[in-house]
C-alpha cells in the first residue's frame, strides 16, 4: 500500500481505546492522524497511560476538535448515546467508521430506546443510518463489512456467545433453548468508578448481575440469532463479574436434538479457514488464560450425549480485545481490503 491510511480514535482514553492505539501504532498500513478525549483534552495521551510513552505521546484533542480533522477511518470508543451523535458529522462527510458503543447495533431504533435511552438521551442519536450500519461480527459479516461505511462493533459478551451459536442456527438445527452463564474480568465495566468494581469490593469476589433478561446484550444476540433462524429466538442470559483484569468465559447450554459431536462438526466446517477461531476438544476446554490479549475466540462443545441433557458449549475471548479492540482493527482490515490478520498475531 502506497499511502498510510489516517486513523481517528474518538475515546482513546478508554480501556479499548488504548488497546487501539497500542495495536494500531504498529499497525505497517496505518498512521494515526489524532487521538481525542472530552475529559483529558489537552494532555498527552502518554501522560493518561504511561506504558503508552513512546509509543504514542500525541495531545489529545477534544471530540469536537476531531470532528474538524480529516481522516479515512475512525474508531469511537465512546460511550452509548454520545457515540453516534458525535460520529454523525463525520459520517455525512463520508468517513468510515467502527463504532464500538452499542448505538448502531439494534435495528429498531424502539428496542434501543428501551434498552438504551435515558433522561439525557430520550431518542436515538441517529435513526436514519442504523439501517445503513453493518453488525460487525467479521466471520458472519465479511462481505458486508467490505463495503460499508458504518460498523456496529459487537459486544464483549455477545461476541464470545453468538459465535459458537451462530453456526448451529444457520444450520437449521433444531434449538429449543439456551442459557447462556457468562463471567467477565472487571474491565468490562469501562474505566469509570463504580462501587461494584472498585478493587475492595470486586477482589476476592464473585457475584452475578443483571439477570432476569435485564443485561443490554441480551436484545443484541437475540436480534442475530433471530436473524440466523429465520424466525423470533430468545434465550436467557445470566452475567458474573470475575475477580479478573479481562477475559470472559461463557458456558452456553443448549436444548438440541444434536449431540456435541456434531455440533463441534457443523462449527468446525463454519469457521474452517477462519484465523482466529479455534474449536478445542471435550478434554482441552477453553480458559481465559489462553486468549488473553488476542484476537482468538476458543470454543468446545461437550454433554449432551444421553439426548435428556443439553449440550454444553464453553466459550472463551479477551473482552477488551475480541470482544472490542482487536475485532474492531480485524473489522478495519477488511474494510480496507488488507489481510485479515495484519496487526492482530502479535
Amino acid at each position: 500500500m502506497d499511502k498510510k491510511i489516517k486513523i481517528g480514535i474518538l475515546g482513546a482514553t478508554s480501556y479499548t481505546g488504548a488497546e487501539l492505539v497500542r495495536m494500531l501504532a504498529f499497525h505497517p498500513y496505518v498512521s494515526i492522524d489524532y487521538v481525542s478525549s472530552q475529559s483529558y483534552d489537552g494532555q498527552k495521551l502518554s501522560a493518561v497511560f504511561p506504558g503508552l510513552m513512546g509509543i504514542n505521546d500525541d495531545v489529545l484533542i477534544s471530540p469536537q476538535d476531531a470532528q474538524k480533522r480529516d481522516a479515512d477511518c475512525v474508531f469511537s470508543c465512546l460511550p452509548h448515546a454520545a457515540s453516534a451523535g458525535l460520529l454523525l458529522p463525520l459520517i455525512d462527510g463520508g468517513i468510515r467508521v467502527i463504532d464500538l458503543s452499542a448505538d448502531f447495533r439494534l435495528k429498531d431504533p424502539e428496542v434501543y430506546k428501551k434498552w438504551y435511552c435515558d433522561a439525557k438521551y430520550t431518542e436515538h442519536p441517529a435513526p436514519r443510518l442504523i439501517e445503513k450500519a453493518v453488525f460487525g461480527l467479521t466471520e458472519h459479516y465479511r462481505q458486508q463489512i467490505a463495503g460499508a461505511q458504518i460498523i456496529a462493533n459487537p459486544g464483549c459478551y455477545v461476541t464470545c456467545i453468538l459465535l459458537p451459536l451462530l453456526p448451529l442456527y444457520k444450520s437449521g438445527a433444531q434449538i429449543e433453548w439456551v442459557i447462556a452463564d457468562s463471567k467477565s474480568g472487571v474491565s468490562g465495566a469501562g474505566r469509570g468508578l463504580k462501587q461494584n468494581t472498585h478493587f475492595p469490593e470486586a477482589n476476592e469476589n464473585f457475584s452475578a448481575y443483571a439477570v432476569g433478561h435485564r443485561h443490554r446484550h441480551t436484545p443484541e444476540m437475540e436480534q442475530e440469532l433471530s436473524f440466523a433462524a429465520g424466525k423470533p429466538v430468545t434465550m436467557t442470559f445470566s452475567p458474573h463479574l470475575l475477580p479478573i483484569n479481562r477475559g470472559i468465559l461463557s458456558t452456553i447450554y443448549i436444548k438440541t436434538s444434536l449431540t456435541a459431536a456434531e455440533c463441534t462438526d457443523i462449527v468446525k466446517k463454519s469457521y474452517a479457514g477462519e484465523p482466529f477461531i479455534r474449536i478445542r476438544e471435550p478434554a482441552d476446554l477453553p480458559t481465559t488464560a489462553a486468549v488473553a490479549k488476542t484476537n482468538y475466540c476458543d470454543m468446545a462443545f461437550t454433554g449432551g450425549e444421553d439426548g435428556g441433557h443439553p449440550v454444553i458449549a464453553i466459550s472463551a475471548l479477551d473482552n477488551l480485545m475480541k470482544g472490542a479492540s482487536s475485532q474492531a482493527l480485524q473489522n478495519m482490515n477488511v474494510m480496507f481490503n488488507l489481510p485479515e490478520t495484519t496487526g492482530l498475531l502479535l
